[in-house]
């Protein structure tokens, strides 16, 4: 097969998790990927997909999914296999701090003279950082790197400079880091083509299904997201897509937006192939009145009968439930209002009260809303190891209140704000004012907090009214109140019940067991028993706060379309 231009790699989040058995706890227990966080961004399929227009021909590789299926899977022998001009890792979350760097450790090993390109939100923020260490070669900031990737592609064929290419930091030939301006950012999101067909025939011209798919199981649940649009009008101060951020690390003064008639056609397009449920990423109404009511239009032309989840970032008026109603025979909702406490919440950054919050769930409900589901988080400012527990207090008030919709319909989750602050938040980056101790702040810092024994060192702060003790406990306390709650309102089983909080309780004895060992002074008798209890204890990677399972909406039987699918491959 001839050589690729460009091949992306998407990394663990920890490169050793299948011989370290760190204690990750429940920070990936609210999201549909595991622990290591298998799920590649977004950014994989529109940057496979643009690039191929213009004639590059390009390759992704879903390197943790692939080390997650199988303990036997040499990630090395197959590095040392690969033919490309450059490769590409993505560092979005932070999570993969350590796991990135690792992967291209490894590339430069076998490949020492491939470029290796850095991207993604956190890229962008510790771009300096990254061209610190010398298996990084370039990183492009940015949210939306698809055509200055292009010209330094095209650069790296040729061999020529680099200095005119916009959002590109690199290193001279004095090795002196160099940072190109930031002046890529498109006003709209038109561009991009959003086709899963290109993925298909990448699967099946590099004869790898697992190294194409998003995260773990999706072949079970074949979930898919949409990008209506980059940028934030809001300015929620843990948040690292906030305007904030954008504005200073994306050179993004204000949102784009993909058109309404392109997002209902990437809709349609995704229903002919898949049946499983489709989320629309972010507030449509940040778009205006007009944006969501023209999509909701064009999504009722189209007939969709996916399961379909909007996301809100404020209370809605009883009209905006009434479109999508129309629109949308299976419509769910998700919100985050984060806490009980209104002071936390506009704290926080959301500016409702819950009369707000309990209006817009009766409206959504009253009008065939499948499910509501709300995500309540822990370790937030003004928030204390009581308020948690009211919190909990408050999703019990919520299910009983809807509960004549029907069970299950009103779905609450509380999960910690874990590991990390997001770099370039409000928080992160000015944490006296919002109450919050910094604990790491470099990019260093971080990648070796990874390494921590349990997600308890892992943490990257602490708060004024809650230290990191204080965290974990009012977590696990609040995982099992609320699974408690969940099996008396028949959410989920008693017996789930009961087996989640017996997992919660190990959790709890571990987190306290790997304390009694930190804290042993000698450190060669310290690393010796954490390494014995790590290779001794597998569960450690399971601590699991809710069932996974409750996150997902209703499936179809037939998960897929093959016809469609067999079609797609001659398109």
């Amino acid at each position: 097969m001839s050589p690729t231009n460009l091949i992306l790699l998407h990394p663990p989040s920890i490169y050793d998790f299948r011989k370290e058995h760190q204690m990750f706890g429940p920070i990936s227990d609210v999201v549909p990927s595991s622990s290591i966080f298998e799920m590649y961004p977004i950014g994989f399929m529109i940057m496979h997909g643009y690039l191929q227009q213009y004639g590059f021909s390009v390759r992704i590789i879903n390197v943790a999914l692939k080390m997650l299926k199988s303990k036997r899977f040499d990630v090395e022998k197959l590095i040392k296999s690969l033919n490309t001009a450059a490769f590409g890792i993505d560092l979005h979350w932070l999570t993969h701090a350590q796991g990135s760097l690792a992967l291209a450790e490894i590339i430069k090993k076998y490949h020492p003279d491939t470029p290796v390109i850095f991207g993604g939100l956190s890229s962008s923020y510790f771009h300096r950082e990254l061209l610190e260490y010398p298996q990084v070669d370039y990183v492009l900031r940015g949210d939306s790197v698809e055509e200055p990737l292009a010209q330094l592609l095209a650069s790296i064929k040729t061999g020529r400079t680099v200095d005119n290419i916009p959002n590109l930091t690199w290193r001279d030939s004095s090795g002196n880091v160099v940072e190109n301006k930031l002046s890529h950012s498109p006003p709209n999101l038109n561009y991009y083509p959003f086709d899963y067909r290109k993925i298909i025939k990448s699967t099946i011209r590099h004869i790898d299904i697992i190294g194409h798919l998003p995260f773990h199981k999706w072949l079970k649940y074949p979930i898919v997201a949409m990008l209506p649009w980059k940028g934030c009008v809001h300015n929620c101060i843990i948040c690292g897509g906030s305007a904030h951020f954008y504005n200073k690390y994306c050179g993004r003064k204000q949102p784009a937006y993909r058109s309404p008639e392109l997002v209902a056609n990437d809709i349609a397009l995704v229903a002919k192939y898949l049946k499983g449920p489709i989320i629309l990423l972010g507030d449509l109404r940040q778009g205006g009145e007009g944006y969501a009511q023209e999509l909701f239009e064009r999504i009722r032309v189209a007939r969709i009968k996916n399961h379909i989840a909007i996301e809100l970032f404020n209370a809605a008026p009883r009209s905006y439930f009434e479109q999508m109603a129309r629109a949308i025979p299976n419509f769910n909702i998700e919100i985050s209002p984060e806490s009980h406490d209104e002071e936390v919440r506009k704290t926080f950054g959301r500016q409702y009260d819950n009369k707000g919050l309990e209006e817009s769930m009766r409206y959504a409900l009253e009008l065939g809303c499948r499910r509501f589901d709300l995500f309540f988080m822990i370790g937030l400012s003004r928030q204390t190891p009581q308020s948690v527990q009211e919190t909990v207090d408050y999703c019990d008030y919520l299910i009983k209140k809807f509960k004549r919709f029907g069970i299950g319909r009103v779905l609450p989750f509380i999960s910690p704000l874990a590991p990390f602050l997001d770099p370039g938040s409000l928080a992160f980056e000015n944490p006296k004012k919002y109450g919050f101790k910094q604990i790491y702040r470099t990019f260093e810092e971080h990648r070796q907090a990874l390494l921590q024994p349990s997600w308890k060192y892992m943490l990257s702060y602490e708060t004024k009214w809650m230290s990191r003790d204080d965290i974990v406990t009012s977590t696990y306390k609040a995982a099992i109140r609320l699974n408690r709650i969940k099996a008396r309102h028949g959410i989920i089983s008693q017996k789930e019940a009961q087996n989640l909080e017996a997992l919660i309780n190990e959790a709890q004895n571990q987190v306290e067991r790997i304390d009694t060992i930190v804290q042993v002074e000698e450190r060669e008798k310290r690393n010796s028993l954490l390494k014995l209890y790590k290779n001794e204890t597998k569960k450690l990677s399971i601590a699991t706060i809710c069932k996974k399972d409750e996150l997902n909406w209703p499936l179809k039987m037939i998960r897929f379309n093959p016809v469609s699918l067999l079609q797609a491959l001659f398109d």
